[in-house]
């Protein structure tokens, strides 16, 4: 499951960054007729980053490069050890190592991540940022789900009436 996630991440991140460097000239943007209506909520330009995730941190590739392996390092480490049966940290490991993994590829390569994707406001993002942000969403799924179901678990022991001996 790991290397399934994160290879589908890494494959569609690598692409899509290709695709933008490849169609729009640097700085520039793009949006098909048909979606023009999206025009001032959404569109897809050509930017450089040196920093982290969303734009932050400008001008820290050295040291996001590092933490990328840091990251890396421990997502292999600990996911043989996450039972089979908890499936959001799983496929939060794997949203996460494709994400550190696709940005990772970009900072060795050309020493800078390719952004492209623009919405309102927003920093300008991509696929490897989409994907570790989402897994941390489905890692805090997760959290809240397993403490749920412990909550549950436990409240209904509490309401099992005590067995005589």
């Amino acid at each position: 499951m790991l290397f399934g996630i994160t290879g589908i991440s890494v494959a569609l991140d690598q692409w899509t960054k290709w695709w933008a460097r490849a169609n729009i000239e640097f700085g520039g943007q793009w949006l098909p007729d048909w979606l023009a209506w999206l025009g001032p909520y959404a569109r897809f330009v050509h930017w450089y980053n040196s920093g982290a995730a969303f734009g932050m941190f400008q001008n820290g590739n050295l040291v996001f490069t590092i933490l990328a392996f840091v990251v890396i390092g421990a997502i292999l480490y600990y996911y043989p050890r996450v039972e089979n049966s908890d499936w959001t940290l799983r496929l939060a490991m794997g949203l996460q190592l494709g994400g550190a993994l696709g940005n990772l590829i970009d900072r060795l390569m050309m020493g800078k991540v390719t952004d492209f994707i623009s919405i309102g406001a927003f920093p300008v993002f991509n696929i490897a940022d989409a994907s570790i942000s989402v897994g941390v969403a489905v890692l805090l799924l997760g959290v809240w789900l397993k403490e749920r179901e412990e909550k549950l678990k436990a409240a209904a022991a509490g309401a099992e009436p005590a067995k005589e001996g």
